[in-house]
């Protein structure tokens, strides 16, 4: 038996069905588009936020660093300000210890010692421009004898002078020659 091939032409009602179908494939594919379109924007403008409030975090983080800082440099500095006058207030006490061992008072070097050792260990530094050349930073000169003309250089220390963490406390009270 052979097989008989009909060719039917194309129904009208199926050709418009067709055709609707791709009207309808068509209006889906652009309202597909249009949201795709609509969500790509969206997307943007979130990625654009996340962008800008990360921005503005880390800008925040910065500020709190340099905030945190600040007031570490602050109360540092305050620490080296109070503990500073302090030592200035027990300078008096120093020199009164030294004077007293320079005219032979028993018992007080150990006192003296004990106490200059202390403030050592804290930053205290004894300024010595003995036979040094003058420099007014760190001396006070309230003598003064001619020289031959040279450089000023410091002859006796009357009163020692000191440091504390870098800057001076005290000037130390000087004899000067030249």
């Amino acid at each position: 038996m052979d097989a008989e091939i009909v060719n039917d032409p194309p129904n009208s009602q199926e050709t418009a069905i067709d055709s609707d179908d791709i009207g309808e494939a068509s209006v889906e594919s652009v309202l597909n588009e249009e949201i795709n379109l609509d969500i790509f924007h969206d997307v943007e403008a979130l990625l654009a936020e996340r962008d800008e409030f990360k921005d503005i975090a880390l800008r925040l983080q910065a500020d709190f660093e340099n905030y945190r800082k600040r007031i570490t440099a602050t109360q540092s500095d305050d620490i080296d300000r109070a503990t500073g006058r302090l030592v200035e207030a027990l300078l008096p006490v120093l020199d009164a210890c030294e004077a007293a061992f320079a005219h032979g008072t028993v018992g007080v070097e150990p006192v003296w010692s004990a106490l200059i050792g202390c403030l050592q260990k804290q930053g205290l530094v004894a300024l010595d421009p003995l036979n040094k050349p003058f420099e007014p930073e760190s001396a006070e000169a309230v003598l003064h004898e001619e020289g031959d003309g040279g450089e000023s250089v410091v002859t006796e220390v009357l009163r020692t002078g000191y440091q504390w963490k870098g800057r001076v406390l005290r000037a130390a009270m000087v004899k000067v020659k030249g």
